[in-house]
């Protein structure tokens, strides 16, 4: 909705960094970029700033280094920033990092960095420092715990180089967004000792059907992103060859991760697991449109046109706790917004009267404004403008609802709060829409997706329809969970309180030391928040414990009373399909 306009948009994007190059590094010289690397170009120029790129081995010497640092050059020349590159790990003290907004280990193997100079990186990121992670830096530094926990997870393995289908989760990361929700490419494929999803945010995984030699049981990311202790880390397991480096897409990825992990560009980079798609980008299957204009769907897109009208999700109303994610990009001072909690209605002004929208655009008044409960309450705009992303760019919202309580997050940033006192409305049960407000307003929409977050208890149930139980109906740490006729006893009452676990007479339903084999087995404990008590229920029916890649697995192929539950290989098959509380 718009009611005044006034321009006053500002776009922040971050400091201007003027420092000297520190001895022994070598600096940048101007560089004509490459006919794929100007398709890298952005239109807007970030202000300048410096980056770091480190290549230093230890152990394997990948070929492709050489061909990396070209393109990280040319790259910084088309996009306003500095490359040093350096195998000096001299070059890690606290005077000489605080030059940089980021740190590229570009395939880097090994032990690299000694305890000063480890100590030196460490506070680096813990002030706020950028750290990018190309291929084989997830083959580096095995014995630092603080570096392994900032690439995300360590190599373990790979098979021979050949093609292989990568599944694009995110597409509103400036690293990803230009890609569609699938690419096709040859590389070398790493497999890792463990699975990052729970504690990073991953923007692709592999599709393990494709290629030969993926051990990560059909869970598989390959580029991720978190928020480290203070600081930005950005990983991609791409770019091995030496002809990664002359494409376009790639460096597309590796613009973007830099970007990101500098401060140029926003995201939201925090672990996202539990979210059920409403729009994936194939069909507006479960939509309606109410009132006049419509959206146009292409390239997995919703770009509204016409209105003022809405685009409602009539297959699902929302009812008590939940979260709403949703990517979104204007190209200039447009206007739309996300409606929740108004009733079924085919009348667009009903969730206009009845609703809340979190409105989106660019210079209107501060409560009708990015970020804003329209009408209700503004965002803290300075907080807001940190987090924003220039027209042109995708941003991500989500909006949690919390009891009448209605929370706004930006790119992962906490821009506003709510709470509603209005009897007459209610953000407990009603439906979610996406405003097309006029002709002259184009704004897109990617990648609509809900997480239900209110407490749900009761039976789950699987294989024969048995239930979900736990042994002797004990709550000692370590007891063993089990299939068993169902009885309605506390023993097998389960309950899902949003936030990943699965409990039962006050404990957590648990994978015994955090295991990935098969065969681990699942079992009450206290519950401690670590990734062994992590459950995501999948489409299937199955449900996976993400750190290991598994799913809950009832033992054997003969299914009675007291029939172990434990971690097995996904294969969807009856003994791993549950029914849970709904």
């Amino acid at each position: 909705m718009r009611m005044s306009l006034t321009k006053a948009a500002c776009w922040l994007s971050g400091a201007l960094l003027c420092v000297a190059a520190a001895p022994g590094l070598a600096s940048a010289e101007p560089v004509k970029p490459t006919e794929s690397v100007k398709a890298t170009t952005r239109a807007t120029a970030d202000p300048a700033y410096k980056v770091l790129v480190f290549s230093k081995t230890a152990g394997y010497r990948h070929s492709s280094i050489d061909a990396g640092l070209s393109t990280l050059r040319e790259l910084g020349s088309a996009n306003n920033f500095t490359v040093d590159a350096t195998e000096d790990a001299g070059a890690f003290t606290a005077d000489n990092l605080a030059n940089y907004k980021a740190v590229v280990f570009l395939s880097t193997t090994g032990d690299v960095l000694d305890a000063a100079q480890q100590d030196a990186f460490e506070s680096y990121i813990r002030g706020g420092g950028g750290f990018v992670g190309i291929h084989a830096a997830a083959d580096t530094e095995y014995d630092w715990p603080f570096y392994g926990k900032l690439v995300g997870a360590y190599f373990q393995s790979h098979p021979d180089q050949q093609n292989a289908k990568i599944n694009v989760e995110d597409r509103a990361h400036p690293a990803t967004a230009h890609l569609g929700s699938t690419w096709e490419r040859f590389d070398e494929w790493y497999n890792y000792r463990t699975n990052p999803r729970s504690t990073a945010h991953v923007l692709a995984s592999l599709d393990e059907s494709s290629y030969s030699g993926g051990t990560m049981s059909g869970d598989h990311p390959i580029t991720w992103c978190q928020n480290y202790e203070g600081g930005r880390s950005f990983y991609t397991g791409l770019g091995h060859t030496d002809a990664s480096y002359s494409e376009p897409a790639f460096q597309q990825e590796l613009l973007g991760g830099i970007r990101w992990a500098a401060g140029m560009a926003q995201a939201d980079c925090r672990p996202e697991n539990g979210y059920q798609s409403l729009f994936d980008g194939s069909s507006t299957t479960g939509w309606e449109q109410a009132g006049p204009g419509s959206f146009d769907l292409a390239d997995g897109t919703l770009t509204s046109k016409g209105g003022m009208g809405l685009l409602w999700y009539d297959a699902k109303e929302l009812k008590g706790d939940y979260s709403i994610k949703a990517d979104w990009k204007m190209d200039g001072d447009d206007n739309s917004g996300i409606f929740v909690g108004f009733p079924a209605s085919n009348d667009p002004w009903s969730a206009v009267n009845n609703g809340y929208e979190i409105q989106i655009d660019a210079t209107d008044s501060p409560d009708r404004t990015t970020g804003a409960v329209y009408g209700f309450k503004a965002p803290d705009t300075a907080v807001r403008d940190k987090a924003l992303n220039p027209p042109g760019e995708w941003n991500t919202f989500e909006i949690r609802v919390t009891g009448e309580h209605l929370e706004v997050f930006l790119n992962g940033v906490k821009i506003n709060d709510f709470t509603n006192t209005d009897p007459a409305r209610s953000l407990q049960q009603g439906y979610v829409g996406l405003q097309n407000h006029s002709d002259a307003d184009r704004v897109s929409f990617r990648n609509v997706r809900v997480k239900t977050t209110y407490s749900r208890t009761g039976e789950v149930k699987g294989v024969n329809g048995k239930c979900m139980d736990v042994a002797g109906g004990k709550d000692d740490d370590e007891t063993q969970v089990q299939l068993y006729g169902c009885n309605s006893t506390a023993a097998q009452q389960w309950t899902l309180p949003g936030d990943g676990t699965i409990r039962a007479l006050g404990k957590c339903l648990d994978v015994r030391w955090a295991g990935t084999d098969d065969g681990t087995k699942v079992q009450l404990y206290r519950c401690n928040g670590t990734v062994a008590q992590q459950w995501v229920p999948q489409d299937d029916g199955t449900v996976r414990n993400p750190n290991s890649g598994k799913c809950l697995d009832a033992e054997g192929d003969t299914w009675g009373d007291e029939t172990p539950i434990h971690l097995w290989t996904c294969h969807g098959k009856a003994n791993q399909q549950w029914t849970l509380p709904s």
